[in-house]
C-alpha cells in the first residue's frame, strides 16, 4: 500500500512527502533521545500513564516524534506531557533516555521494577509492549487504535503529514485459550474489523507474539520473543473480473 500524504492538492501532498523525507522519523527520535538524556529526564507514574515535565524544545520533539500528548503548563516554558505505559517503557528501556519514579520524592525504578509495575497495571502488557516496540523500531509512529476497534494505528510519519495505513491487533502465538484480547476468534469479528478498516482505507495487520517458551517475568526475555506479521484484507471479486465479460 502506497502512503497517502495529506494535502488539499497534488502539490501540497508532494510537499508533505518532501518534508517527511527531509526529516525522517528515525532522525527525530534520535534527537529526542539525546535531548532527554542531556536533561536527565524523569517521569512520574500516575495510574495507567506516566507524566513528565519537559521544556519547550522537548515538547516540540515529543510532538514531532508523536509520543504521548501535552496535558497542561507547569510553569513558564515547562509543560506536563502524558505517555502511555508502552511509550514510557520504550523511552526508558529501549532508548535509555527516561527514568520513571512513583512520585516526586521517590527514587527511579529500575528496569525490573518498572516491568513488574507495568505488568500489574495492564493485562498482557508484555504482548502489547513487544508489538509496540517491534513497530517503533521499524520507525512506524504507533498510536491507540481504540477509535477503529483495534489495538494500535500506525503511520509512516507524523499524522499531520500522512494518513495511517494499518490497524493493528495483537495476538498470542502460544495459546489461543490465553489470548491477548480475545479478538478474531470468530469469522464475524474478522469481517467486521476488515470492513471497518477498509472503509477508512486501512489494512488489518495482525501481530502474533510468540514467547518461545519464556515467561513475562523479566524484560530481559523480550529479546527471545518473536513477532509474526500477517495482513488481512477483504477480497473484492470485481478486481479480478475481466471488464469485457
Amino acid at each position: 500500500m502506497a502512503p497517502r500524504w495529506k494535502g488539499k492538492d497534488a502539490k501540497s501532498k508532494k510537499d508533505a512527502e518532501a518534508e517527511a523525507l527531509k526529516e525522517p522519523m528515525s532522525k527525530i527520535v534520535s534527537q529526542l533521545q539525546s535531548s532527554l538524556v542531556q536533561s536527565n529526564a524523569c517521569g512520574s507514574l500516575s495510574d495507567s500513564s506516566v507524566h513528565i515535565a519537559v521544556q519547550a524544545e522537548q515538547l516540540d520533539l515529543l510532538d514531532k516524534a508523536y509520543f504521548g500528548q501535552p496535558v497542561r503548563n507547569v510553569a513558564k516554558d515547562m509543560y506536563w506531557f502524558q505517555l502511555t505505559l508502552e511509550e514510557a517503557f520504550y523511552l526508558c528501556y529501549s532508548l535509555k533516555c527516561l527514568k520513571i519514579n512513583r512520585g516526586a520524592d521517590t527514587s527511579p525504578l529500575n528496569d525490573e521494577e518498572l516491568w513488574h509495575c507495568f505488568n500489574s497495571k495492564k493485562q498482557a502488557f508484555s504482548f502489547y509492549y513487544k508489538a509496540y516496540s517491534h513497530l517503533r523500531m521499524k520507525n512506524w509512529v504507533v498510536r491507540s487504535g481504540a477509535q477503529y476497534g483495534v489495538d494500535f494505528i500506525v503511520y509512516r510519519h507524523h499524522p499531520a503529514r500522512v494518513h495511517s495505513e494499518y490497524g493493528v491487533l495483537v495476538r498470542s502465538h502460544d495459546n489461543d485459550d490465553d489470548d491477548v484480547n480475545g479478538r478474531l476468534r470468530v469469522w464475524s469479528d474478522v469481517q467486521c474489523t476488515t470492513r471497518l478498516l477498509g472503509s477508512v482505507a486501512k489494512t488489518l495487520l495482525v501481530l502474533y507474539v510468540n514467547k518461545n517458551g519464556h515467561s513475562d517475568g523479566s524484560p530481559l526475555y523480550l529479546e527471545n520473543y518473536a513477532v509474526e506479521e500477517r495482513t488481512i484484507s477483504r477480497w473484492s471479486p470485481e478486481q479480478c473480473r475481466e471488464r469485457s465479460l
